[in-house]
């Protein structure tokens, strides 16, 4: 089946002009000037932003979690990214202690399977670094995971210690992987959670107070040490803080392959958040948690200046009513994550393309391409280019978005964001040629969306 997108504004990473696409059996096989083709689908486009599909880089979808699980599997999750424009995501398969790498892959493949509506690929966490494991490491390259997670918090979960996180770098270099880190000082967390508990401060927002942002930058620091000694590439996620911030740009100033990304809410919610009546500070209790806000100009500064290079969600919702509350005596038990693949694309257009802050470039560069680039799927995903998977969304910059529990796609009971409306509006999202979403209308289906083999590391 051939499609015809005529007249669209195309907006690249590095381009912006008006012309028709031609498709072709998912692919974009045409870009021209009032293309005389003949086509099974025409779609005018006239008027509309026309951006690569967007990816998502950190979700974390039907994922077991203090003694719950995301409230998102692979068929509600990825419909909701696409709603919000996203046509590809990677999510975090874990490998648990005591079992393989392999385990955990398949696993995560059979949990998206004939579920998925895009296309996904997997990083790997990595929650020891026995030999057995960092052998098996390659394993999950020659299979198209060429990324790893690995932990500084959490300890009895997921934390590992430095010996381990070290040798697991090394091995990272020597395979081509890319190693992202979630870097706060768990050790130290727990003590300061500790401590409040036994002072009786149970709300949800004593989950900020007891995780500061300088554990976020010492942790940050240390991993980019490490990293360093071992010569491999590195990637912060969620990046919260300025002390976080501060170092990642020290050691890219130094000529180090370090790498970050940031979400939505920390561009756009705040310690505040905690101080909301009753229970409701329950909804924002993630990890690392909102900080206050004056962090978010240096964020967005990071953005503009290529120190942050992404714009992830760390998607991984819970509901209040019977999640979230499972901290009501006790914040420490409140599931970490909150919800946000929808709203990624929109929030970003509105408080940065929209009031100023970024170029229609920019927005599309940290949203899709070099997500696409530091991952291994450029160019097939993350630009629009002849050959490239045609996966698209056409934007109306005319028109607005409100956002509301009551009107998302996310199986999830709140909004972060209740209320807030965004300029800009998504009227169809196309993923490998096809029409998946039609402006209310999903017109994909479960399963659709296939496994990617993502190649190894390559410095962008």
């Amino acid at each position: 089946m051939k499609t015809l997108i005529r007249g669209g504004h195309i907006v690249t990473a590095t381009d912006d002009y008006q012309a028709d696409i031609l498709i072709d059996e998912g692919r974009i096989a045409v870009i021209g000037q009032a293309l005389a083709v003949q086509a099974d689908q025409v779609i005018d486009a006239r008027g509309l932003l026309v951006f690569p599909g967007g990816i998502d880089v950190h979700t974390h979808f039907d994922m077991p979690f203090g003694g719950t699980t995301s409230s998102d599997d692979f068929a509600s999750g990825t419909k909701a990214a696409a709603f919000g424009g996203t046509t590809t995501i990677v999510d975090f398969a874990i490998q648990s202690r005591g079992r393989s790498l392999q385990e955990g892959f398949e696993a995560w493949l059979a949990k998206a399977e004939g579920k998925a509506a895009i296309d996904y690929g997997f990083h790997m966490i990595v929650s020891e670094a026995r030999p057995e494991i960092l052998n098996e490491m390659s394993r999950m390259v020659d299979q198209g995971v060429t990324s790893f997670k690995m932990f500084t918090a959490y300890p009895g979960v997921f934390m590992v210690d430095d010996g381990g996180i070290f040798r697991a770098f090394q091995r990272a270099a020597e395979i081509g992987a890319m190693m992202a880190m979630h870097a706060e000082n768990g050790s130290v967390i727990d003590v300061l959670v500790e401590q409040a508990l036994a002072r009786g401060e149970t709300a949800p927002k004593y989950h900020a107070l007891t995780r500061p942002p300088q554990l976020e930058g010492e942790a940050t620091h240390r991993v980019i040490v490490l990293a360093e000694l071992a010569q491999a590439p590195l990637y912060i996620v969620h990046l919260s803080a300025a002390d976080a911030l501060d170092a990642v740009i020290a050691a890219r100033d130094s000529g180090l392959d370090v790498y970050a990304e940031t979400c939505p809410q920390y561009l756009f919610l705040s310690y505040e958040n905690y101080e909301e009546p009753g229970f409701d500070g329950a909804k924002y209790v993630m990890s690392p948690p909102l900080r206050p806000r004056e962090h978010q100009a240096r964020l967005w500064r990071g953005l503009q200046s290529n120190d942050l290079q992404v714009v992830a969600t760390d998607h991984c919702p819970f509901c209040m009513k019977d999640q979230k509350i499972l901290g009501k005596d006790n914040f420490a038990k409140i599931p970490n994550g909150a919800p946000g693949v929808e709203m990624r694309m929109s929030l970003i257009y509105d408080g940065g393309v929209a009031s100023g802050r970024l170029s229609l470039n920019r927005f599309v560069e940290i949203t899709a391409t070099m997500p696409a680039k530091l991952f291994g799927l450029f160019p097939q995903k993350g630009t629009i280019a002849v050959g490239s998977d045609a996966d698209l969304v056409l934007f109306d910059p005319e028109g607005q978005t409100t956002w509301s529990a009551a009107t998302h796609h996310m199986r999830v009971d709140y909004n972060p964001y209740e209320g807030r409306v965004t300029r800009g509006a998504i009227r169809q999202v196309l993923s490998r040629g096809e029409v998946i979403v039609d402006g209310p209308d999903f017109r994909g289906r479960e399963g659709w969306g296939q496994y990617l083999k993502r190649r190894p590391f390559r410095r962008p």
